[in-house]
C-alpha cells in the first residue's frame, strides 16, 4: 500500500488533532539530501561511538573498531541493497524483461534492507578479525551492540519517510497517514514497535548481558535471539514485506525476513543453551581475560626485573 510522503503523520488516539509533516528531504540540492540519509548516518555514528567506548571492556581498541568500520559502512550499504534489489527483483526489470541495472544503483531512490546489511557486515568482520589476528566472536560482540543502537535510531527514517507500517488497527496509539487528499489509514507504527523493542535489546546488552558474559560470543547470540524474536513479530504486522520469490508455506507467501528470523532465533537459542548449559563457560576463556592477564604478567615482569636492578 502506497501513502502520500507529503501529507501529515498523526497519532488520533494519542494526541488528538496535533499532525507532523516532515519533508522528506532536508536540502534541495540535486538528487537532495533526505532525512532518511541524515538519520542513518546519525544512527551509524552513535553505534561507532558507543563500540568505541566499550571496546576495552572485550579486549579491543579504539582502533580496532576505526579500522573496521572503514570496510564496514560501504559493504554494509552494498550488502543492505543487493538484498532487496535480489528479493524485489522484478520491479528493476525493463519491459523486455531484462535487467535496469541504472536503476539497480539508485540507491537514493530507496531500498535497502538491514539483513543484507548485517550479513555484510558480518562478512567484513570476519575477514578484518582473521587479517589483524583479532578474536571474531569478541569483535562481533561489541558490533552488536553498535549495531542495535543504530537499527533503535535508524528506524526513525522509515517514519520520516511513511513507510515501513503495519496493518490496519484501531488502537490507541494507531499511527494515521494518507492515500490521497480525501482518504487514509490508520495502522500499526511498526517503526515504532521495532525501535523501542531494539532500545530494550540495548540496555539488555550493555547492561545485563555484557556485565555477566561467560564466553566471547555471547552478546552475539543474545543479539540474534532478541532481534530475531521482535522482527518475526514485527514483520507480521508489517504490509511491506520482502517474499521469498514465489514460494508459500501452508498457502501463504513466504516473508524473507521473517523465515530468516524464525531459524536466526533457533539457532541463536540452541547455541546459548549448549554454550552456557552444556560446557558450562566460566568466562574464563574471554578474550579481555586472557589480555588482562598477559599484561598482569608482563607488568610484574618488569617489576621482577626492576627490583633485581635495584
Amino acid at each position: 500500500m502506497t501513502v502520500m510522503k507529503n501529507m501529515p503523520i498523526s497519532f488520533p488516539g494519542l494526541l488528538g488533532d496535533w499532525e507532523f509533516n516532515p519533508d522528506p528531504v532536508a536540502i534541495h540540492i540535486g538528487h537532495g539530501i533526505y532525512w532518511y540519509g541524515i538519520i542513518l548516518a546519525f544512527a551509524m555514528l552513535m553505534g561507532l561511538l558507543l563500540c568505541m567506548k566499550q571496546s576495552r571492556k572485550f579486549g579491543l581498541t579504539e582502533d580496532n573498531v576505526l579500522d573496521m568500520v572503514l570496510w564496514a559502512v560501504p559493504t554494509c550499504i552494498v550488502g543492505a541493497r543487493v538484498y532487496y534489489v535480489l528479493f524485489y527483483l522484478d520491479r528493476f526489470r525493463n519491459a523486455d524483461g531484462s535487467l535496469d541495472w541504472g536503476k539497480m544503483v539508485a540507491i537514493w531512490d530507496g531500498g535497502i534492507a538491514i539483513y543484507g546489511a548485517v550479513i555484510a557486515g558480518a562478512l567484513v568482520a570476519f575477514l578484518f578479525t582473521r587479517h589483524k589476528k583479532l578474536k571474531f566472536a569478541a569483535m562481533t560482540d561489541l558490533t552488536v551492540m553498535g549495531l542495535m543502537l543504530g537499527q533503535c535510531i535508524g528506524r526513525w527514517a522509515n517514519f520520516i519517510n511513511r513507510e515501513a507500517f503495519g496493518g490496519p488497527t484501531d488502537l490507541p496509539w494507531r499511527m494515521r497517514l494518507w492515500t490521497s487528499t480525501t482518504e487514509f489509514i490508520e495502522v500499526h507504527p511498526t517503526f515504532l514497535y521495532e525501535s523501542l523493542w531494539n532500545l530494550v535489546g540495548v540496555l539488555l546488552l550493555l547492561f545485563v548481558v555484557s556485565k555477566y558474559r561467560k564466553f566471547d560470543g555471547e552478546n552475539t547470540w543474545f543479539y540474534f535471539l532478541w532481534y530475531g524474536i521482535g522482527r518475526t513479530w514485527v514483520e507480521g504486522l508489517r504490509t511491506d514485506s520482502l517474499y521469498l520469490f514465489d514460494w508459500t508455506f501452508l498457502g501463504q507467501p513466504i516473508r524473507v525476513s521473517q523465515a530468516l528470523s524464525v531459524v536466526m532465533v533457533v539457532v541463536s537459542a540452541a547455541a546459548l543453551i549448549y554454550e552456557l548449559g552444556i560446557k558450562k563457560r566460566d568466562g574464563s576463556d574471554l578474550l579481555v581475560n586472557r589480555t588482562a592477564a598477559v599484561t598482569s604478567a608482563e607488568i610484574e615482569k618488569q617489576e621482577d626485573e626492576h627490583g633485581n636492578q635495584n
